[in-house]
This record gives C-alpha cells, structure tokens and sequence, in this order.
C-alpha cells in the first residue's frame, strides 16, 4: 500500500497527472524554490517528482533547523536592547536619521535587526546591526522586530561589518575606524578582514592609515562619507607635522568648525592645515630702567628666549643655573592649583 503524504504536504486533490503551465503557476514554491520544469514524460516525470520533493523536505529540514538557532522574528523591548560593544559609526546626519523614523512610522519597520542576548546581562540583548533601526522605533515608541542569535564576540563583529558592507552603509574612515577598533581590542586580522570584505593589504593600510591620525580630529569630523582613502592620507601626510598636529586639536573645538556637517569639517580642516604656517609670536621683555633684555618668539613647537647681553650681561646665566629650581617650583604650583 501507498504511503501518503510521507512529507507532511498538504493534499490539494490535484490529479496526478502532471501538472500543466495554468496549475503549475498557482503553485507556491516551498521556501523559496523555484519551480520545477515541464515534464517530459512520465518516467520523468515520477523521477523528477520525487527528485523534487526530497529537495523540499530537505529545504524544510534546514528553515526548522534556521528557527533552532534563532532566526524567528520576536519584538522586542528597545529599552532591553544595548548598542554593540565596538561602535562602527562616527555619527548619523539629524535630517538622514529623521527619513528613516519617518519611513517606519509610514511604513514599519521592514527589515529586522540582529541582537544577541547580552553576556553580561540578564535579560537584555546586544545588537550587532541595526542600530539606526534601533534608534527610530525608540523614538517613535515602537517595539524592534529582531532575530535573536547566540552569537561569540568574534560572530557578531562579523555581521556587524558584513551586513553594513553589503549595504554600503559605512564610509571609508568609519570602516577603518572599525578595523582599529577591533584589533585594539585584540580581534585577529581574519576576522577583520571576514567582517569588511577587504584583503589582508587592503585591511593593514587601513589600520596603518587610522594609526597616523589622533582620535579626537576623526571623532570631531565624523563619517565624511563624500571622502575616501586619498584625501584622508593627505590629511594623515599634513598631521605628521607636530605643530599641524597641535593646530588640528584646536581647530576641531572652534565654532567655525563645529557649525558644518561632516564633509564641510573635513574640507575646512584640510585647507587649514594647508595653509602656511603662522608667524610665530614675538615679544620683548624690558628692564625696569626700559632696556631690551629679552626677546620672546612662540610657535606651536617651542618658545624660545634671547638674552640681550649688551643690556643684561649675566641675567641669561643666572636663569641657566636656576632651571632645576624654577621647573621644580612650576611642578609644585601645578600640583597645588596656585
């Protein structure tokens, strides 16, 4: 006797004879499959049949094992919801972070995010993308649709970079950022280079590049997503310089700087830096009786002091031997607060 529906498919009641071009397009593949072709004849067809359905019972037997390891998408709490523990971002645009709250209130949130549950919180969870979608159902007071995955540090490092990889999501800088973030927390360079989709060259000149740039000048410029490896190495050539260095530091806190966008601070930095260098400060310091005995000159690198000996013969000698004595008394007064 003839076993039926050995695979748990539902029974239509269609003939068994095969089907024809009209039937065969009302079919649902299952999971995803597409459709079988026309049979031939009738050996083939029982041949192909039965090819098929085993193909499908297998594809059913790999989505419930998906579901086993958490592939269902729950909702959940934002607030029970903590960013990754290596950011990849330097920041969204207010008006590009706003379309995309205004999408999921239109339309809902169509893509989940991917979370794990925290390892060092109970009940929480820990995304390893989505953190723009995050942010957005927070705002509008929505819960997250979410596919929970236990996953190591190294697997969610992995998505993390793979899935803004594939969705051109990051810029040049924040990727490398990335990069450096994640060997400075001890990562191997296989498991950068999985998570950026890039080459063991390609990856070292990316972190080499971030290692010449201070922290603070790629925090305060953001993203820059309009400049990629070029531009960012001449930025990188005119740090090196320490008193370009020290020039950038202060620029980056001036309100000309933080007015601009990403891009805008990126140009502005980089035509500052480009510029000649200023003059250095001068002054003179007088005698009581108005006579030039020294003369000062300040750059960003070094002040220096020129003892006149023709108005104060022994004053620069004087100071040389008490240099140990006047550090130790700057040390003091700093440590006081004086």
């Amino acid at each position: 006797m003839a076993r039926k529906n050995i695979f748990g498919l539902q029974d239509t009641g269609a003939s068994s004879k095969p089907a024809t071009e009209e039937t065969e397009g009302d079919i649902r593949p299952l999971a995803n499959f597409e459709k079988r072709p026309k049979r031939a004849s009738p050996v083939g067809a029982l041949s192909q049949s039965l090819g098929g359905i085993n193909e499908k019972a297998q594809r059913a037997a790999d989505l419930e094992r998906q579901l086993a390891q958490g592939q269902a998408i729950v909702d959940l709490d934002p607030a029970l919801v903590d960013s990754s523990f290596v950011p990849d971002r330097l920041g969204v645009a207010e008006e590009e972070q706003q379309r995309l709250v205004t999408q999921i209130r239109e339309h809902g949130q169509q893509v989940p995010i991917l979370v794990r549950p925290h390892p060092e919180a109970d009940g929480r969870y820990q995304v390893a993308y989505g953190h723009r979608r995050l942010a957005a159902v927070r705002q509008l007071g929505l819960h997250a649709r979410a596919v929970v995955r236990d996953l190591t540090d190294e697997q969610l490092v992995v998505s993390q970079g793979q899935e803004n990889n594939a969705r051109t999501d990051l810029s040049f800088v924040e990727r490398s950022f990335f990069a450096h973030r994640l060997e400075e927390r001890g990562f191997s360079r296989d498991v950068i280079m999985a998570s950026l989709g890039v080459d063991k060259a390609a990856l070292s000149r990316m972190i080499a590049l971030v290692e010449r740039l201070p922290v603070a000048v790629i925090e305060a410029i953001g993203p820059a997503p309009g400049f990629g490896r070029t531009r960012w190495a001449d930025m990188a050539d005119l740090l090196d310089e320490p008193s370009k260095k020290a020039k950038a530091i202060k620029l980056v806190a001036s309100p000309a700087f933080l007015e601009k966008n990403s891009d805008d601070r990126f140009d502005y930095l980089l035509d500052q830096l480009r510029k000649a260098k200023d003059k250095p400060r001068t002054a003179i310091w007088r005698k009581q009786d108005g006579a030039k005995a020294v003369r000062i000159s300040e750059t960003d690198e070094r002040l220096s002091l020129v003892f006149d000996k023709a108005t104060a013969a022994d004053f620069g000698a004087y100071v040389e031997g008490r240099l140990d004595a006047l550090y130790a008394a700057f040390e003091r007064e700093k440590q006081t607060g004086d």
